[in-house]
């Protein structure tokens, strides 16, 4: 493959205290606090979440796999997830030119039960993330979160977020009001579409991901980790929105990609049979027809990609380092690019390495 610039369309941060500082002064009391567990290490302790957050766990940058149930302390995670010169050494040492980058914590907040404390840490979270990628705006792309609590002030939001610079927008896997396809919210969505935002779900943002239905041991739940955003998947394109809203854009963040091919085939094999029985949306065309005009998917190391890839839109496959995740490619980045893009065209991989996610976000 010939030499071309990475672009991680899925990073992340790694969010400390300090980025809660300037809550909403209503909420300082019980802001996100850092702590350590003699089991767990580092953790951010949150009022009302059944658990503390393993900081440690889930940001491992650094160490290897057998090394990554070790109780580390605050001070031994890597400083490049919330240091953003020591996050422009990584990309340097990394090979990456600019990364899109997602919360840590903040995946795990889409989950509270109080919409109003989600509203306020998110609104920190938002401030802090500004000034991280303030330090370098062409290669720290930051995506903020929108909490919605209605549909009004969800549009206030993005047009906040869209007059402050942001490229995209992410929001919780579940929502405050009616399930998203529901009709209450296609005002949200023209206004994404008229803001030229594409919306990211996460893995990680959905009550079915924090709940045990499983089966087996807990690496099993691991593996699972991409349902939730299969459902949301399922529910946009069956429930009518992108026939609704054709503009918009909806990124599938860190659940891989080497399953579309066959969910698409799957939906399109229901809806042929079974829709005249089985409640859905009156769509146009076959939902995999949605599937490949709205929907882009991001993946670190996916290899079964090789295998599907006629099944695929490689113009909306985005690849991602994933740092300092636990999923991430660091410190192998060159490696696992090397062995994903063996035997593929020097387009496409110029396509997945990073004009896709440029052109997503209008980066070039």
């Amino acid at each position: 493959m010939a030499q071309t610039r990475l672009v991680s369309a899925d990073s992340h941060v790694a969010e400390t205290e300090d980025v809660f500082r300037e809550i909403d002064p209503r909420y300082r009391s019980a802001r996100p606090r850092a702590a350590f567990d003699e089991k767990l290490g580092a953790v951010l302790c949150v009022p009302e979440l059944e658990h503390t957050i393993p900081m440690g766990l889930i940001c491992t940058g650094g160490r290897p796999p057998e090394d990554f149930a070790r109780a580390v302390r605050w001070e031994e995670l890597h400083p490049a997830g919330h240091d953003p010169r020591a996050r422009l050494a990584i990309q340097e040492s990394e090979g990456v030119s600019a990364e899109v980058l997602y919360p840590s914590v903040g995946m795990v907040l889409c989950g509270h039960p109080d919409a109003d404390y989600k509203k306020a840490c998110f609104d920190a979270y938002n401030r802090w993330l500004a000034g991280f990628c303030e330090t370098a705006p062409e290669r720290l792309i930051g995506i903020p979160v929108a909490t919605c609590r209605s549909v009004v002030e969800g549009i206030g939001e993005l047009e906040s977020l869209a007059a402050q610079g942001f490229r995209g927008v992410m929001l919780p896997g579940d929502p405050v009001l009616e399930d998203y396809d529901a009709r209450c919210w296609d005002p949200l969505w023209e206004a994404c579409c008229a803001l030229e935002l594409p919306v990211s779900f996460h893995i990680v943002t959905t009550r079915r991901d924090f709940e045990p239905r499983t089966r087996g041991p807990k690496l099993a739940g691991q593996v699972a980790a991409f349902r939730g955003v299969q459902d949301i998947l399922l529910m946009l394109v069956l429930g009518g929105v992108f026939e609704r809203h054709p503009a918009l854009r909806v990124v599938c963040v860190e659940a891989e990609a080497g399953w579309v091919p066959h969910l698409s085939q799957r939906m399109d094999h229901s809806w042929r049979r079974h829709r005249h029985w089985a409640e859905s949306a009156a769509l146009a065309h076959p939902p995999s027809h949605y599937v490949d005009a709205n929907l882009y998917f991001t993946f670190q190391d996916d290899r079964s990609l090789r295998w599907v890839s006629e099944g695929l839109n490689w113009g909306h496959l985005l690849w991602a380092s994933d740092f300092p995740h636990s999923d991430g490619t660091y410190p192998h980045t060159a490696a696992v690019v090397a062995e994903l893009t063996a035997g593929m065209s020097d387009a496409r991989s110029r396509a997945i390495l990073s004009e896709n996610v440029e052109q997503l976000y209008h980066l070039a």
